[in-house]
């Protein structure tokens, strides 16, 4: 990472420290915990790596750092997930949402023979494989304002629901598009609830008049909308290649979210590896759009 982002990173690090109460006899403060937390995390390596002094820049060099097991129990710690949590909040934005957005999810693999417990086995493309799974809601501007990090084996239905809570209300009847795999009932009721509509490919056209009154009156709307006149959705539908441009993007520079290291298990450890990755990811973008953006 450039030193002119990183200035940023820093600032905004010191600026969500501020708004925490400090931690008694605290000897690192948490804008130095969380700023590590980013170092080690955008040049791929173990949480130790940032302890040493001769990896630091010289534009990023606190007086004095942690030890590896100091450092280790102030990550842990609830009030650096909170402003991790913050920081991503910021660089993400996300508090009003309009237009076209998107549903979807990247397979994070791990070994078959990792003795991690909650990494489980899953479905992907071309078969069946162990790890965990990003899912996120992406905006037509490619920016993740809500992800969640769960086990391979949770379905893309009960955790789109779930984030769904988490989106802001659509300022006007906006739509979501995703694949098949998020084809429920619930999940249409529950963005429609938000003012957006979900447009994904059905499953199935069900024409029996029990099983029409069981689909809900949005999920309905969208079958008639593939039965009658499949031309308009399939036009819509080919926005979807957004989504993947964004997922594209996220991993394909030196830095983004590559392949799970080796050092990075558990549930705990991957949703903080991710997360970060997601918080560079959103940085890097507004450096694009902004190239001098105001600390």
């Amino acid at each position: 990472m450039d030193q002119t982002s990183w200035k940023h990173i820093v600032a905004a690090c010191k600026r969500h420290g501020r708004r925490l109460k400090p931690l008694p006899r605290a000897e690192f403060t948490d804008w130095v915990i969380a700023a590590l937390v980013l170092w080690h995390t955008t040049n791929d390596r173990p949480m130790y790596w940032a302890c040493d002094r001769r990896n630091l820049p010289p534009w990023f060099r606190p007086r004095k750092l942690p030890s590896a097991s100091q450092f280790s129990r102030r990550v842990a710690m609830d009030r650096t997930t909170l402003l991790l949590e913050n920081l991503h909040k910021e660089f993400a934005g996300g508090d009003s949402a309009t237009g076209l957005s998107f549903l979807d999810g990247k397979p994070l693999v791990v070994g078959v023979a990792s003795k991690d417990p909650d990494a489980k086995r899953g479905h992907v493309m071309g078969g069946f494989a162990k790890g965990y799974k990003l899912h996120a809601w992406v905006t037509e501007d490619r920016r993740m304002p809500v992800f969640s990090v769960q086990s391979l084996n949770r379905g893309e239905q009960p955790v789109a629901e779930a984030m769904v809570e988490f989106m802001p209300m659509f300022s006007d009847r906006a739509l979501v598009l995703a694949d098949s795999n998020y084809d429920s009932t619930t999940l249409y009721n529950a963005l429609a609830g938000r003012n957006a509509a979900l447009l994904v490919k059905p499953r199935g056209i069900a024409r029996h008049p029990k099983t029409r009154k069981q689909s809900g009156p949005y999920r309905r709307e969208m079958v008639d909308l593939w039965d009658q006149r499949p031309q308009l959705p399939r036009l819509v539908y080919k926005q979807r290649i957004h989504v993947e441009g964004a997922l594209s993007n996220l991993t394909c520079y030196g830095g983004g979210l590559g392949p799970l290291p080796a050092w990075v298990r558990g549930l705990t450890r991957v949703t903080r590896w991710v997360g970060c990755k997601i918080i560079l990811y959103h940085l890097r973008l507004r450096m694009k759009l902004q190239p001098n953006p105001s600390l």
